[in-house]
């Protein structure tokens, strides 16, 4: 017997579909109900590891822990990870398939409905409700032809749909009332009905505003959600969030990291975001990074070569190159690590842009890129500390050089990393490793910060989810909107 399914779908991007999926996976888990996640269709350099193999969407992954389940490659089964403005890499069932330019993707992604299908059959047969997340907005008309990732897909395997307003980007009537003006008959009709998010103030305020929604559309309002702080505890989904100010005062350790063209996996950053005695900040292009910094991270991205060339156009490299020669401590991570090198090699484009570059050359090693990419959870411990460690790699290529033999950590029984003779300059291919409360806490340290034993990363993750819970369910008709589900 199938499971019952019920999809998010936004008046546009960044209205809260992800956070809202999660929070709805925490409530049904909380109701005994047996719930997954899905998503036809996401863009995305922020990925996970699957512990089964293959990699998905980092907000698909933080669905799944809200619902208490591990994630897997069904959740998400399509992800556009893109490596220049009109390409992207195609990863199917958690595999990369291809490198594909946008329009030719566009004119094909139809061809991908049957393995959307497959997946979403399969996680109905093996649990009580499906959430499926929608992406951008079925308003999109252009896009419409040939859809896999909202009407498209909610067609084809006749999933009603709630449709979900940002109020705090303003326009929300007009989003959620021409929406239902742009999309043709057939598809407003898989509209149940429409939830209002991110509200500021007295939501009474807006009663006639969802009275107006409700007359010119027809769809009931589920409820008017406020602005829930804690959705800013959680790991973020999209590159927008970097755009938050960090707050400073008091605090002992001045972390920066440039905002790359291609970054990826840069939430690997938000345990560093929450620790007591760190000031963490998001260095946008056309800013130098700062002189008094005590530690600059360069992160992943999905195209090392391509960020390599915009790192060099905004003058980080320089800013890269006086920090180090003042005492200052670096860290890369994956692309980020590779950068650190003496040299990148990539003649036949495995990660995006083919060619060969000298790296910033803080690090004595050198990168290949090959053609096999690696997706797994690793675990195992820092080569310095000997503190526990625990994440996982996604990533195309192999460094090698002197500087290997200093490594950064130790996991699943082989070296990862490196580390210069003064230890001040470090590299890995770890990601999730500031998750682990001792190591970090132990590598702050070894900075030089005054590192307060307080913060329980994981727990706090788990307390966000419950509070983001406890918030939605406080203000929306949970009932009536798990009742949509068929």
């Amino acid at each position: 017997m199938m499971s019952k399914a019920l999809m998010l779908q936004g008046t546009g991007s960044d209205v809260g579909k992800s956070v809202l999926t999660a929070a709805l996976c925490r409530i049904a888990r909380r109701r005994g109900l047996k719930v997954a996640p899905f998503k036809p269709q996401n863009m995305s350099n922020n990925a996970a590891a699957c512990p089964e193999g293959g990699e998905i969407g980092r907000a698909q992954a933080l669905q799944a822990r809200a619902a208490g389940i591990p994630p897997h490659v069904d959740m998400n089964p399509v992800l556009l990870k893109p490596e220049t403005d009109r390409a992207a890499q195609v990863v199917v069932h958690g595999q990369a398939l291809t490198t594909m330019q946008a329009a030719d993707y566009m004119a094909n992604r139809d061809q991908l409905m049957d393995a959307v299908m497959a997946s979403f059959e399969r996680l109905r047969a093996n649990h009580d409700l499906v959430l499926v997340e929608g992406a951008g907005s079925p308003a999109e008309v252009n896009l419409r032809d040939r859809d896999i990732a909202n009407m498209g897909f909610a067609r084809r395997a006749d999933v009603p749909v709630c449709l979900i307003g940002d109020i705090d980007k303003g326009g929300v009537i007009a989003s959620v009332v021409g929406t239902q003006t742009v999309i043709s008959q057939d598809d407003a009709e898989m509209i149940e009905g429409f939830l209002i998010n991110k509200f500021r103030g007295d939501p009474r305020l807006f009663d006639d505003g969802v009275t107006f929604i409700e007359h010119r559309t027809g769809w009931p309002c589920f409820g008017v959600i406020p602005w829930l702080s804690a959705s800013a505890r959680l790991p973020a989904e999209d590159a927008v969030s970097l755009q938050s100010p960090s707050q400073s005062d008091g605090r002992t350790l001045k972390i920066v990291a440039p905002m790359l063209s291609r970054i990826a996996n840069f939430d690997d950053a938000d345990p560093l975001r929450l620790e007591p005695g760190v000031a963490f900040e998001w260095i946008p292009p056309g800013r130098p990074l700062p002189r008094d910094a005590d530690l600059i991270i360069l992160f992943g991205t999905k195209s090392t070569l391509g960020d390599l060339a915009f790192l060099r156009a905004q003058g980080w490299d320089h800013d890269i190159q006086a920090h180090a020669r003042t005492g200052g401590a670096l860290l890369g991570i994956c692309g980020g690590y590779q950068m650190l090198g003496s040299q990148i090699s990539d003649p036949n484009g495995y990660d995006g842009v083919a060619g060969a570059a000298p790296g910033v050359g803080l690090l004595d090693v050198e990168t290949e890129m090959t053609a096999d990419k690696r997706v797994t959870p690793v675990s195992g411990a820092c080569a310095k500390s000997g503190e526990a460690l625990r994440g996982y790699e996604i990533h195309t290529g192999r460094t090698f050089g002197p500087d290997t033999e200093r490594p950064f950590a130790h996991l699943n029984g082989v070296a990862d990393g490196a580390r210069s003779a003064n230890g001040r300059i470090q590299g890995t291919y770890l990601h999730g490793a500031f998750a682990a409360d001792g190591f970090r806490r132990a590598w702050l340290e070894d900075l030089g910060g005054a590192v307060s034993d307080t913060l329980d990363y994981e727990s706090a993750v788990e307390t966000a989810l419950d509070e983001l819970a406890d918030g939605v369910e406080a203000v929306v008709d949970v009932d009536a909107l798990f009742a949509l589900a068929r």
